[in-house]
């Protein structure tokens, strides 16, 4: 299908920092064709009228867990150690397939309705969230989460089922899915398997996707048995040869910084859920200004609650202007960096996504302009980061199709969703 966007505002993420007014973009099938300001002739499937609408790329959720949307609300108000191993952990040893299939497809309906296109995701039965990513057209690099058993043998079925996600999933549904090796985290992987994961990714072309430096207490562990910051750790066997998605890096010393800037690391801050689970506040501003890529991420919606880009966008901004004290620290537009062309180079995709830009994906959002609390319009950029809310998103495409429209998401039995969660949430703790 070609569709002609007319008369859009337009925040291209291309570096620029920049707002253009009645602009044109032309999308023929899945790519950005033209971008334009005057009028031209042209035969199209679709005309979408941009009167008051705001149009961007597509967020990247660069961290998240879909299939632990069924735990939201469920187990709050808990420091780290102990929501993982006391209430969650337990709760997902009884999940079956079926059961994050639908939890998947909730929290893909959830993050195109506030604006993301493109996430990348850990957890297991990583096939179930294959099919929903499949079947709701958004765009994905999973990772099935790994952690080591200490058992030569189930060690390695580990790696035979990581071998087949990738020759399964890698490229599938016109490239929109893409396929990581995601060990959990150091603490939970022992030095030969996590070389082993270094291995496979090798093997299979592909990056890492792991938990760094979260919490204090994982940093004086990590002191404790290896005498290394997990960052230093990592580097010494060899996960940074590889690219590296770094999910929170919290809690960094200055070398530690230095070992992310000189290496393949993609680091992520979840500011959301670090609040709330009281892991600290990642040093963005000090990150940023050492020309790393920080991306940004909204973790699962159990330790969130949600999955709004939106949301991390603010946060992201505000509270490193306060921890800082200083008020020019995460600039707007820098966030919504984080959040875009960050994203897309963290996930090694930042030639296809992540920016307004002919030739790349038509992969982008549009705002409804014509809301209160986005009037008056002084700067549209301060909007986007400090007044917008995923509610305002109006329309989302992906690889050139229409999958939200109006505010309605197409082709998507919404009520067949949410009463399946609710089924498998009353079920789980008699299994």
């Amino acid at each position: 299908m070609n569709i002609l966007i007319k008369n859009i505002t337009l925040v291209p993420m291309d570096g620029k920092d920049e707002i253009l007014s009645n602009m044109n973009i032309l999308i023929e099938n899945d790519k950005i064709k033209d971008i334009f300001k005057d009028d031209k002739d042209l035969k199209v499937d679709k005309i979408i009228d941009g009167k008051n609408k705001l149009l961007m790329p597509g967020l990247i959720n660069s961290h998240t867990h879909t299939g632990m949307s069924i735990f939201r609300n469920y187990a709050d108000d808990l420091p780290l150690h102990e929501w993982l191993n006391v209430a969650i952990w337990p709760l997902e040893a009884k999940l079956v397939a079926e059961d994050v299939y639908w939890a998947s497809k909730l929290s893909i309906v959830e993050m195109i309705q506030s604006g993301t296109t493109t996430f990348s995701d850990m957890y297991f039965f990583m096939d179930e969230t294959a099919k929903a990513v499949g079947e709701t057209g958004i765009r994905s690099v999973l990772s099935r989460g790994i952690a080591d058993e200490n058992d030569p043998i189930k060690n390695a079925a580990k790696f035979d089922e990581v071998r087949k996600m990738h020759k399964d999933w890698h490229n599938a549904f016109d490239g929109r899915i893409k396929v990581m090796v995601g060990p959990h985290a150091p603490y939970t992987c022992g030095t030969d398997f996590l070389k082993e994961c270094v291995s496979v990714a090798k093997e299979l072309n592909t990056g890492i996707h792991i938990h760094l430096s979260e919490t204090k207490k994982e940093v004086e562990d990590s002191f404790e048995i290896h005498e290394l910051s997990p960052i230093e750790y990592a580097k010494e066997i060899g996960i940074f040869d590889v690219h590296t998605l770094a999910a929170h890096c919290v809690v960094l010393s200055q070398e530690d910084i230095e070992i992310i800037r000189d290496n393949n690391v993609y680091p992520v801050n979840n500011p959301g859920s670090n609040f709330k689970l009281a892991s600290g506040f990642a040093k963005v501003d000090e990150i940023l200004s050492k020309g790393i890529p920080m991306a940004l991420g909204t973790d699962s919606s159990s330790s969130n609650n949600n999955l709004n880009m939106f949301e991390e966008i603010n946060l992201a901004a505000l509270v490193n202007k306060s921890v800082t004290e200083d008020a020019t620290s995460v600039s707007a537009y820098q966030a919504l960096e984080m959040a875009t062309i960050n994203g897309a180079k963290a996930l090694n995709l930042q030639d296809e996504v992540g920016s307004i830009e002919v030739g790349k994906k038509a992969d982008m959002i549009l705002i409804d302009l014509n809301v209160s609390h986005l009037y008056p319009r002084n700067n549209l950029i301060s909007a986007l980061a400090y007044s917008a809310q995923g509610s305002d998103v109006d329309t989302v495409i992906i690889d050139g199709k229409i999958v939200m429209e109006d505010k309605k998401i197409l082709n998507i039995d919404l009520n067949e969703i949410f009463s399946q969660v609710e089924r498998i949430i009353s079920e789980i703790p008699t299994r």
